[in-house]
């Protein structure tokens, strides 16, 4: 991310030190937010989940099944006819599918059945878990530095 390297404001603290690392250029704030992401097993391959707590449900690209999942399309089930959208316009529904998640954890294993809604015209890379998702299972996200994630 790019940063302001002026020397105008000089640290006189530890805090204030702190502070100046993490300070993004003026008119880029916009770029110091992440996206919470983590690896996932699924058909015994690692994919990314991208959590969104702005999506209203969990979506998955055709791109993206094309190219890691051979057979995708013998799972699908048909969506009934809605209308889903994003900044860039409207997307096209082709169907949902299940897919088996498990969440690696020092602790155990947790092992999840959530349903993504196939979009034709995005170009995800990744599985991305709407409030859909975070509510059915009961996900809270802090968003600390960290990006803490509850199950």
């Amino acid at each position: 991310m790019p940063q302001d390297t002026s020397t105008k404001n000089l640290c006189k603290h530890i805090q204030d030190a702190q502070k100046f690392l993490v300070t993004p250029t003026k008119g880029m704030e916009y770029m110091h937010g992440t996206a919470t992401r983590m690896a996932v097993c699924i058909d015994n391959d690692q994919h990314p989940w991208i959590i969104d707590s702005g999506a209203h449900c969990s979506i998955v690209a055709r791109y993206y099944l094309d190219h890691h999942f051979p057979y995708w399309e013998k799972q699908l089930v048909p969506t009934k006819a809605k209308n889903f959208k994003s900044a860039s316009g409207k997307m096209k529904s082709i169907g949902t599918i299940i897919k088996e998640i498990i969440i690696p954890h020092s602790k155990g294993n947790i092992r999840l059945n959530p349903y993504f809604v196939a979009l034709a015209d995005t170009h995800i890379q990744g599985f991305l878990l709407g409030t859909d998702f975070q509510r059915m299972y009961g996900i809270d996200i802090y968003n600390i530095k960290s990006r803490n994630i509850t199950i």
